[in-house]
């Protein structure tokens, strides 16, 4: 079955609820993508995790109802309709979400898979719905609607174009675009001095110093980078605080994937102040163990750290206090160094909002370059 399939036969959509439900719920997203060379498969045990089929401690503060639509018992479109207690409480909303839709070029499928989810949300006391979000804003993120020419990097889902088409058609209208920029090392050689300026100017003026995670203290470390996330972003649009039981989640599933020398901490007094990460494209070894952990997938993705040489800028976060002095540049200055040894080539910058100008504007001012747009939609209920 490809995406040009005829759109005939029978359709029905039933929740996903036992196990053979959810491997076929899973399957799907392997399927669309067979043809496409830019897509990259998730790690499949995580997924399993973040979409409710294991425990994911989301959930613990958040509900989901996964859906399935077959045309004559062939998976042919899927949808996780999720209610986020945490943010209708943040935002005093009734507002649902949708994420991990997938589906054929079949524009009845996905209405109907939507229709089933919208329902649901309904049911739930929900009078508007927010996505594609997977689950939420603190993990990945949006439609991809420009980009499709190339793979994504590591946390970036990736879509087919004509996805867009079939949200429209079920009645959602854009609300907020989040984009990827992308810079070569070279960029170095010709960065504003201005930059750098700002730079120097803020370390001297709060005697900012910066570390590298300590490998003694690893998990406090990543500890402390995950807390400043939560508190830098808190005016952030649409942003969610993450839970302490999120928190430990991340903390022990980054414990693996961080590199020490391409993160950083900066203090004042002692007192941690930013931290920020680049994140290796891990992308370029998941597509090689197709998603698999195990049994030994684990140990190329350890293994080919080395060889990576893309580093994602995931997140570079500063206190409310020092976000207008430039020392969101001083933390990244930390990094750069280390990631030249290590043999990076490019850095991807993602995602960033549209309505974020103070982080669009810098890093648009050091020459990086817009590659990847993902939307986010809304629609009443």
């Amino acid at each position: 079955m490809n995406n040009q399939q005829k759109n005939d036969g029978a359709l029905q959509c039933l929740p996903v609820e036992s196990r053979r439900d959810q491997k076929a719920f899973l399957a799907l997203e392997r399927d669309v993508y067979r043809d496409n060379p830019h897509w990259i498969p998730p790690i499949w045990s995580e997924r399993r995790k973040i979409v409710g089929f294991k425990y994911h401690p989301f959930y613990d503060d958040a509900d989901r109802q996964a859906f399935l639509v077959r045309r004559d018992g062939r998976p042919v479109a899927r949808v996780l309709a999720i209610v986020n207690h945490a943010h209708n409480r943040r935002y005093q909303e009734k507002r649902g979400f949708v994420g991990f839709f997938e589906s054929y070029d079949d524009a009845a499928a996905s209405q109907m898979a939507f229709d089933h989810a919208l329902d649901w949300l309904r049911e739930q006391g929900m009078t508007d719905v927010r996505g594609p979000v997977h689950p939420s804003l603190n993990y990945e993120v949006g439609l991809l609607v420009d980009g499709f020419d190339s793979p994504p990097t590591f946390m970036i889902p990736y879509h087919l174009p004509y996805y867009e088409k079939l949200f429209l058609a079920s009645g959602f209208e854009k609300t907020q675009d989040v984009y990827s920029y992308e810079a070569h090392i070279d960029i170095l050689k010709s960065l504003d001095p201005k930059m750098l300026f700002i730079v120097e100017e803020s370390t001297k003026r709060f005697n900012v110093k910066c570390r590298m995670i300590d490998r003694k203290r690893f998990n406090q470390d990543v500890r402390t980078f995950l807390e400043i996330y939560n508190q830098s972003l808190q005016q952030t649009w649409g942003y969610v605080p993450m839970s302490e039981g999120e928190i430990d989640e991340q903390s022990a599933g980054l414990k693996h994937l961080i590199v020490p020398e391409l993160t950083s901490i900066a203090e004042i007094d002692g007192k941690p102040i930013g931290a920020g990460f680049g994140l290796l494209d891990y992308n370029q070894v998941i597509r090689k163990i197709d998603g698999h952990l195990f049994p030994f997938g684990w140990l190329r993705l350890l293994m080919g750290k080395r060889k990576i040489d893309r580093l994602r800028l995931i997140s570079t976060n500063v206190l409310p206090k020092y976000q207008k002095w430039g020392v969101g540049l001083v933390t990244l200055s930390r990094i750069l160094p280390d990631a030249i040894e290590h043999g990076i080539q490019i850095g991807e910058f993602s995602w960033i909002l549209e309505s974020n100008r103070l982080s669009k504007g810098t890093v648009e001012r050091g020459g990086a370059t817009q590659t990847k747009t993902h939307r986010l939609y809304d629609r009443a209920l």
